[in-house]
């Protein structure tokens, strides 16, 4: 892509960084902003520099404004009901289907061995750490994507915990192999609500 400004080039360069931006659309948008609307890109510019700010909640590693995010710290969430999640945007995802009241617990990654992903790599030990501490937890759901990775995650934390611990798993409305941040909130939601028990946990 031949560009007469090296301004330009730069923005554009900066613009397609970013994940699913290509250089085409990078340049829409360089030239969208030039012509007459540079005040969405300082009020951008402001808000990304903002991001810097942003913390993860001590208890669940969810992103927050404060130490604890609103979840952790809402008087109206099932405290006992824990969802383990593998990042932030599967909380996305299942708060947009509006079917879930508890709180969650983000692991930051899937075990891994080839892509040299550790238990130790990951939030597992403070996950142990807050069932332990929670006598009157009733459910730890694991709302994993279906891979190989999140079944031997789901596999390697169930040997970890309590053995009255009660284990289910979002149902197979989501399929093997699928990323939960993909799944509709129709298919995600009726996931939730159909859990099933996972049959290690029960196994002990």
């Amino acid at each position: 892509m031949i560009i007469s400004s090296k301004i330009l080039q730069d923005a554009v360069d900066g613009i397609s960084n970013l994940p699913g931006i290509g250089k085409k659309t990078a340049l829409r948008i360089a030239l969208h902003l030039l012509n007459g609307n540079m005040e969405i890109g300082k009020n951008l510019a402001v808000n990304l520099t903002a991001l810097e700010n942003i913390k993860f909640c001590k208890k669940c590693h969810n992103i927050s404004d404060e130490d604890y995010c609103d979840i952790c710290t809402s008087k109206v969430r099932d405290k006992n009901t824990i969802c383990v999640v593998e990042n932030i945007r599967d909380i996305i995802a299942i708060e947009n289907t509006q079917q879930f009241n508890g709180v969650y617990h983000v692991l930051g990654g899937l075990i891994s061995p080839l892509e040299g992903v550790s238990p130790d790599d990951i939030n597992i030990q403070s996950l142990v750490e807050r069932i332990e501490d929670n006598t009157d937890l009733k459910e730890l759901i694991m709302a994993i994507s279906p891979t190989i990775e999140g079944e031997t995650t789901i596999f390697y934390i169930s040997n970890l915990l309590p053995e009255e611990t009660k284990i289910s798993m979002i149902s197979r409305g989501v399929s093997f192999g699928g990323e939960l941040e993909y799944a509709d909130e129709l298919t995600l939601g009726r996931s939730i609500l159909t859990r099933i028990p996972y049959g290690n946990a029960t196994a002990k």
